[in-house]
This record gives structure tokens, C-alpha cells and sequence, in this order.
């Protein structure tokens, strides 16, 4: 599933007339460099979500003949449902019970997709995570097993109730947790939709994920060698490019 739904408000003015899956990198939309990658993966079947410009998309994809692919739409064109809701919406459209990678349309990276996917069965969840600076992490035990998340800069820690201590503070286990940030790829087993069913209509998958982790198994995966880039903002945009041309998949 490609997550393209969203307004791209860090992309504006570009945004004002086309939705962010159709801004180009190196000549091409985004989305067409995340459809080639995941075609090149040996995917056959596609979800994509839309809302803002959601006609453009639909019809850059049949002018392309879905690139050979079974790509559908779960059309959130009446309301934008955040990534939860979207997932939880476009699940009538999925394969079985077989686990769903999803990728967010503005991330480029030399991740190896399949292998990604092949090497994390047996979990709830998957979350690509890296090591860099930033204000908000997830936590992970030793085992590599999401228990929470936590923004530095406030000291803010949300999760697995064994993350705090009977006042509410933070405890030990809290604080040897390992801290990573995510990179806007994940797999995610179908079965987690039951647990969508008390949440409200618009949610983020992140949210959902922090409140699942104590029971749930959701798992993070370091790549080594990985590199990756949020295409977020204009200022981004050429460096994207430069970033586009000297990716290369990573070699197993």
C-alpha cells in the first residue's frame, strides 16, 4: 500500500495544484518511483490511498496503464482519514491475510524491498527504523520489540505500561529502552484490523501502533547501509535529486 493521500502542506505552493504524489524528483512523480521500486520487488497487487488532487492521481495511473500492475484505489476523497483510518478503510482491498508493506509515497531510499519483506514474517509489524537525530523516537527493548515512543524534547513518553513507574514517571526500563527513528516503511498484518474496530473514524498508524506495542509484536528492522530521505519540503526537492541519482539498492 502507498500512502498518497495526504494534503503535502510542506510542499506548498506545489501542492496548491497537484497533490504531492505527482511532484516530480529526477523528472518523475514520486509515486511512479515508489510503483517502479515495489514493481522491481516483485509486487504485483497495490493499494493506493487518495484525498487531495485525488482525480489527478487516478488518472496519472490508468494513463500509465497501472504499469502493468493490479493497483487499486481506497478513495478517501469525502474525508481524509489519517494513515490508521486509511489503512483500516483500504483493508477490504488487501490480500488475504498475507502482509501488507507499506511505504509512504514521499520516502526514497535504497531499501531492498523484498528482501525487507520476505525476512519479517512471524510478526504483527514491521517498522523500518534508522539511527538519526531527531526529536521524537520509538523505543525498542533488546529483542528489537516496539514498547513506546518519546519526544525528547519534552521528556514525553507514551506506550507499554512498563514504561513508567507507579506515579507515571518514566522508569529504568524506560530509559535503557533503544531509541530509532521511523522511516515511513512498514509491513503490517492484516489481523491488526480487529484492533482498529474501537478507534474513532481518522486516526495515524503511528498513534495506533504506540497503543498496541504492549501486546502486540511489533518489531523494528536496522538495514545496514541503508539510506533514506523524507521528500518533504520545496527546499528538499533538488536535494532529492542529487539523493535519487547516487541511491543504489543495497546488496545482500
Amino acid at each position: 500500500m502507498i500512502f498518497a493521500a495526504g494534503l503535502g502542506t510542506r510542499l506548498k505552493p506545489i501542492t496548491d495544484s497537484m497533490p504531492k504524489a505527482l511532484v516530480r524528483v529526477g523528472g518523475e512523480p514520486l509515486l511512479k518511483h515508489v510503483i517502479l521500486n515495489l514493481r522491481n520487488a516483485g509486487f504485483e497487487r497495490i493499494v493506493v490511498n487518495v484525498h487531495h488532487f485525488s482525480s489527478q492521481i487516478i488518472d496519472y495511473i490508468r494513463a500509465n496503464g497501472s504499469f502493468g500492475l493490479d493497483i487499486r484505489i481506497s478513495d478517501e476523497t469525502d474525508m481524509l482519514l489519517d494513515t490508521g483510518g486509511g489503512v483500516r478503510k483500504a483493508s477490504t482491498l488487501f490480500s488475504g491475510d498475507a502482509p501488507v508493506l507499506i511505504h509512504n509515497v514521499d520516502i526514497i531510499s535504497n531499501m531492498n524491498l523484498r528482501d525487507f519483506y520476505m525476512s519479517n514474517s512471524g510478526n504483527d509489524a514491521v517498522l523500518l527504523v534508522s539511527e538519526r537525530n531527531t526529536k521524537r523516537y520509538l523505543l525498542f527493548d533488546e529483542d528489537m520489540y516496539m514498547k513506546g515512543w518519546t519526544n525528547i524534547a519534552t521528556g514525553e513518553v507514551k506506550g507499554d505500561s512498563r514504561l513508567f513507574n507507579a506515579d507515571g514517571t518514566p522508569s529504568a526500563t524506560c530509559k535503557n529502552m533503544r531509541k530509532l527513528a521511523f522511516a515511513g516503511i512498514h509491513l503490517f498484518s492484516p489481523s491488526l484490523v480487529t484492533r482498529m474496530q474501537g478507534y474513532p473514524l481518522k486516526f495515524g498508524i503511528m498513534d495506533f501502533y504506540i497503543r498496541e506495542c504492549g501486546s502486540a509484536r511489533i518489531a523494528g528492522h536496522v538495514e545496514p547501509g541503508l539510506r533514506i530521505m523524507d521528500v518533504g519540503k520545496v527546499e528538499t526537492l533538488d536535494e532529492a535529486e542529487t539523493f535519487l541519482k547516487a541511491s543504489k539498492q543495497i546488496d545482500k
